[in-house]
């Protein structure tokens, strides 16, 4: 997002006009998640992406007619929007299969995208949050039923409803820049928001124009950015630099730690943001209550005087993710181990992935990170992890809207 917004900034001070396009729905499957985000300029200059390229061209006619352009540069298909191209509005790109085909949209999928034509006045500060990774949460007003809703109409006879396009920057630190019409709204959504940062998850809540729970007058997305989950890698071997380097591309902060300070260094890991000399147990101590359910521990140690300590404390933390290489007897020995030791041994058959990663047939390093990152993304997807060819039903499931 942060190129986005850069390009922005850089065009706005060239004193060029843009549009921005958010995604706010996706039905159905879609290759993008909502928060994605595009800008266009008056130029017919494009930025970032809200579907992957299956609605681009799309879009970007949309956007140029927010600008008031003479004349579109594409005809686009499906497209339900209002004819006034000042107005910021919410696009549903639906379409048959032959017409999807047609746009590019071979997903077959629905977006729903909120194209603006005004830019929102916190944006420089948007830019320094994303250049400082300060979390925060964008809430847009993408719907609006200006019918009074009939529990509160006495109550909000004297409140305007807000406009399509209104948005809030909400900062994880509670600093609070723009509006969404109204301060009672305002204060609900930023009150929201703040555990919607908490969460690192994104979500779609309905409002009444003075904040009421339950009304369903104003709809409004709130996309979050967040900061990158961990990954800590336990034992210093071939096996962890290979996934060190994989997890970098996923997003995630990588920390190695290995008890032998021979081995941890950070020339032998040039991809980790931290190596730590530690052993893994004191490391979770001193360090696990700050793991939640995005982060991962992957213990790679393959010896018991470091692994089962490892599993032990990580068990006590709240990782989503705990891992461990070894061999099906190794698991088996060390399950036995920590049983005596009093953990139950249902806990650990739920929480910890052992021998760790999918079983796609990996042997060396490079093929074992896939198999353990994939085996990460299907646990938190909550999917079985088969081939797509041989499954049935959606392909993605809704998932975070981080950016």
């Amino acid at each position: 997002m942060i190129e986005v917004v850069e390009r922005v900034l850089q065009w706005r001070a060239q004193g060029k006009r843009c549009a921005l396009a958010t995604v706010v729905a996706v039905e159905g499957s879609g290759p993008r998640e909502p928060g994605a985000l595009m800008a266009v300029n008056e130029d017919g200059e494009v930025a970032g992406s809200v579907s992957g390229g299956c609605v681009e061209g799309a879009v970007v006619t949309e956007a140029l007619l927010r600008l008031d352009a003479p004349e579109p540069i594409l005809r686009s298909f499906g497209i339900l929007g209002t004819e006034t191209p000042k107005e910021a509005t919410t696009l549903a790109f639906g379409f048959s299969d032959d017409e999807a085909v047609a746009v590019g949209l071979t997903c077959g999928g629905t977006f729903h995208i909120l194209v603006q034509p005004e830019l929102p006045s916190y944006l420089n500060r948007l830019a320094e949050a994303l250049q400082q990774g300060t979390p925060f949460v964008i809430a847009t007003v993408y719907s609006v039923n200006e019918d009074l809703d009939s529990y509160f109409v006495e109550e909000n006879r004297e409140v305007a409803p807000p406009v399509v396009g209104a948005s809030m920057l909400i900062l994880g630190d509670g600093e609070v820049l723009g509006s969404l019409g109204n301060a009672d709204l305002d204060r609900v959504v930023a009150r929201d928001a703040a555990g919607v940062v908490q969460q690192a998850q994104g979500t779609r809540r309905s409002y009444g124009r003075r904040g009421q729970s339950r009304s369903r007058e104003v709809a409004v997305v709130m996309a979050v950015s967040a900061p990158p989950p961990t990954m800590l890698i336990f034992g210093a071997v071939d096996f962890s630099d290979a996934l060190a380097q994989a997890a970098k591309l996923l997003g995630y902060r990588v920390v190695v730690v290995d008890a032998r300070a021979v081995f941890a260094t950070e020339a032998r890991f040039p991809k980790a943001d931290e190596v730590v000399v530690a052993w893994p147990n004191d490391y979770l101590t001193t360090w696990g209550a700050s793991l939640s359910e995005r982060d991962a521990i992957c213990i790679l140690t393959h010896d018991p005087k470091f692994d089962v300590p490892a599993i032990e404390a990580a068990l006590a933390t709240r990782a989503g993710y705990i891992g461990v290489m070894g061999s099906r007897r190794t698991q088996a020995d060390r399950v036995g181990r920590l049983v005596a030791q009093g953990i139950a041994a249902e806990e650990i058959r739920q929480r910890v992935c052992g021998p760790i990663g999918l079983d796609i047939g990996a042997r060396t390093p490079q093929e074992t990170a896939v198999s353990i990152l994939a085996e990460i993304i299907a646990r938190r997807e909550r999917r079985l992890a088969g081939s797509l060819s041989e499954a049935a039903g959606p392909i993605h499931t809704e998932g975070a809207m981080t950016w």
